[in-house]
């Protein structure tokens, strides 16, 4: 999101919470569809799925599109199609259990099914609350985009991911590395390992009570004000 940290607490300050958008229930129903992921099961829950999960979920991403559709206009989507969908593509996968076992919403310019653009990610299971942004899935040009920038900015990149407020929330940039670099890359390794990445994301647990807490998406629009500076930087590197 092109937006600088300050616009985004400036955004916050301005915009109270008006209800609790989840209750104890939603990560209840998970933990329990773990233990029965079967047809049978499901349908036999599926009005508290409705009213536990999905109504809630497709609600509280009505709020966070407005909020940073304030800060980024470019980002255009609707709260059905910023939610996933609970059904999972068993066609090809030797695990045929028919429902994800966790919801998720993704927020950014690209949309739900582009995770290169930085945006937001938010995830509910039985056991986790988090917030997520960065490139999760950035193709092969996108991949030499991100590590030319790397390269030619290495301090400046320093400083964005050993930000203490960073460090606080997200710990650190996450994901898959190549076992082999590019010649051109094999030296900056050496003083920056993350060069090597194939993903660049980064992801924060909440305190499950923030789900059921009414300042909920004043506190993931902190997390974003956080990640901010290095969305900005990986989109400069991307072009967007």
């Amino acid at each position: 999101m092109p937006a600088t940290r300050g616009c985004l607490r400036h955004f916050i300050s301005c915009h109270n919470a008006r209800m609790s958008w989840f209750t104890n229930d939603t990560m209840a129903f998970f933990r329990e569809l773990e233990q029965n992921n079967d047809k049978v099961w499901f349908e036999a829950n599926k009005k508290r799925y409705e009213g536990s999960v999905k109504r809630p979920m497709e609600e509280f991403a009505a709020e966070m599109i407005g909020r940073m559709q304030a800060l980024d206009p470019a980002i255009d989507t609707t709260p059905r199609q910023a939610v996933f969908r609970i059904y999972r593509d068993t066609r090809f996968s030797k695990d045929k259990t028919p429902y994800k076992t966790n919801a998720g919403l993704a927020i950014s310019r690209g949309g739900k099914h582009n995770p290169s653009t930085p945006g937001l990610y938010f995830h509910v299971d039985g056991k986790e609350v988090a917030v997520a942004s960065g490139c999760y899935a950035p193709d092969t040009a996108q991949v030499l985009a991100i590590r030319k920038a790397i390269a030619a900015n290495l301090d400046e990149f320093g400083k964005l991911i050993g930000d203490k407020g960073f460090v606080d929330k997200f710990g650190e940039v996450r994901g898959e590395r190549n076992k082999v670099l590019p010649p051109e890359f094999k030296e900056v390794a050496k003083i920056q390992p993350l060069i090597a990445n194939k993903q660049f994301y980064y992801w924060a647990t909440l305190d499950s009570k923030a789900l059921v807490a009414d300042d909920l998406p004043d506190r993931v629009m902190g997390y974003l004000a956080t990640a901010a500076p290095l969305n900005l930087f990986l989109m400069k590197a991307l072009g967007i």
